[in-house]
């Protein structure tokens, strides 16, 4: 994959917001997060993108957010995740404040 030439300071990143929660096995292992955290967080910078991970308390696990440069990195980066057998997660694609307003200005009157 090619990354296309922008005007600087343009992002050109998509972005997502993984909900996760931990299968039985991810919970046995659960002393092994963070390390699989950092697994994750090479993968996406390996493919161009960011990736950063909060554990939480409640329905979830863990929050992350990430950027990626297509819709099909994305996706693999969270399949590749996900084969591992210790996690299941629910994305959703996300858009900054600008990226908003570029978006709604386009909407007609």
């Amino acid at each position: 994959m090619q990354a296309v030439a922008h005007p600087a300071g343009v992002d050109t990143m998509d972005h997502y917001v993984v909900l996760g929660r931990w299968t039985e096995q991810g919970a046995k292992t659960v002393r092994e997060t963070t390390k699989r955290a950092d697994a994750v967080k090479a993968l996406a910078s390996k493919h161009g993108g960011k990736f950063e991970l909060w554990w939480t308390m409640g329905e979830y696990d863990f929050v992350g957010l990430l950027d990626a440069p297509s819709d099909e990195v994305a996706n693999q980066i969270i399949l590749s995740a996900g084969i591992q057998g210790n996690v299941r997660t629910r994305t959703m694609k996300a858009w900054t404040a600008s990226e908003m307003e570029k978006l709604v200005s386009k909407i007609p009157p």
